[in-house]
């Protein structure tokens, strides 16, 4: 195997935190917040980290669930955000204890889309000439052909260098409570913000804001903005981005089969799901997005890049925040559309589902899955896979 080297590639430009208030749209007489906006961070965020624990520590206790005997680590995942699984009377019931889990998500309404800043935001999403070398956009990154995220283990930026780590998909994303695997970000404007300097390579802000009033974007901004007497701003196209991206919301057949409809998800799915329970995996993975709630530290009873091959060694959010609890702690990653958005950890490591499937129940549950065992749940997560949203495609 490789040996990992220390960390020591650096990320795009950052920004000052943004404190941006949470669009919201008039349609008649009634004022409509975005659905899947997770805005409440904005007033009650608390920052959450975990307490290292030690395999030793894991063990010490076994907690008891009507699915399985969990290790102590597969019910509470070492640290806030990760719930114990619900119990259930019989796999039959998995149905009523995965409503505890888990909540659905509902497309975004078509009346919306043709709102004047989703649609600033999309051109600006799609603009490959708002960049350094003229030739990258957001979506270059974010491919329509891997649901939002890159098929690459790092991406490109404009100045021909590789990103720090994996692009994940933009699909669902606003509803996190933090963007990036390191959570550093707290709102899609702020990541929109800090790309300019960052995936965009420009040398500061005001670079981007003189690019778009020579390519005539002036006039969108007043529309999308009218109340702003210099509407074309950084802060601006932060704003326009975050809200085309809000419309990007993909519901899927495991949304119908909460919903009530057992047939959405198929035998072998449904068996999968037991599965996803009873190891431990909704523990974290939980919620409408099944994840992106919580952080995490990645490889819990053992070192993660023994097993995921990794070049480098990513310690994560503790170069945010400088606390040793949060050394190798990442965003615990949203799995809808896992399927189709590989490679998959932080440094794209892996390219196989069924791969990064096993070496999670390893390194985070202290589980072995069989061959069988990791076929169902990956079934499962194909339920997880929605439609590309209307809109995902470059208007120019």
């Amino acid at each position: 195997m490789r040996s990992p080297r220390s960390p020591n590639r650096g990320t795009g430009g950052g920004s000052a935190r943004s404190t941006l208030r949470p669009p919201r749209y008039t349609r008649g007489e009634a004022e409509i917040d975005f659905p899947l906006r997770s805005v409440h961070r904005h007033e009650q965020k608390k920052e959450t980290s975990m307490q290292e624990l030690t395999p030793a520590a894991a063990t010490e206790g076994r907690i008891r669930s009507r699915w399985a005997v969990l290790p102590l680590m597969g019910v509470i995942l070492a640290g806030p955000g990760c719930a114990e699984p619900p119990p259930g009377e019989d796999p039959a019931e998995i149905l009523p204890a995965a409503r505890q889990m888990f909540d659905t998500i509902q497309a975004f309404p078509a009346s919306f889309l043709d709102a004047p800043d989703v649609e600033l935001g999309r051109a600006l999403f799609w603009d490959e000439r708002l960049s350094r070398n003229g030739a990258t956009s957001c979506a270059s990154c974010h491919t329509r052909e891997n649901w939002g995220s890159d098929a690459r283990q790092l991406s490109i930026d404009a100045r021909g260098e590789l990103t720090g780590r994996q692009s994940q998909t933009v699909f669902n994303s606003m509803a996190q409570r933090s963007i990036r695997w390191r959570g550093d970000r707290e709102t899609g404007a702020e990541q929109a913000q800090g790309s300019i300097v960052g995936s965009m390579g420009m040398d500061d802000p005001e670079e981007m804001v003189e690019l778009m009033h020579e390519l005539g974007y002036e006039g969108r901004f007043r529309a999308a903005f009218p109340d702003d007497p210099a509407p074309v701003s950084a802060e601006n196209y932060g704003r326009a981005l975050e809200v085309y991206q809000s419309t990007l919301v993909t519901p899927a057949p495991f949304d119908e089969y909460l919903a009530g409809d057992p047939s959405a998800l198929t035998d072998e799915q449904v068996e999968g799901l037991e599965l996803f329970v009873s190891t431990g995996c909704g523990s974290c993975h939980g919620g409408k997005l099944l994840g992106g709630g919580a952080f995490q530290r990645f490889g819990i009873l053992e070192d993660y890049w023994t097993v995921t091959g990794s070049e480098e060694i990513d310690e994560g959010r503790y170069a945010v925040t400088g606390r040793e609890e949060d050394r190798y702690v990442f965003r615990v990653p949203m799995l809808r559309n896992v399927v189709r958005t590989g490679p998959y950890f932080h440094d794209g490591s892996v390219a196989s589902l069924g791969e990064a499937v096993e070496i999670m129940a390893r390194v985070q549950l202290g589980r072995e899955l069989d061959p069988v065992e990791v076929e169902r749940i990956t079934l499962f997560l194909e339920s997880l896979t929605g439609e590309i949203p209307e809109g995902y495609s470059s208007p120019h």
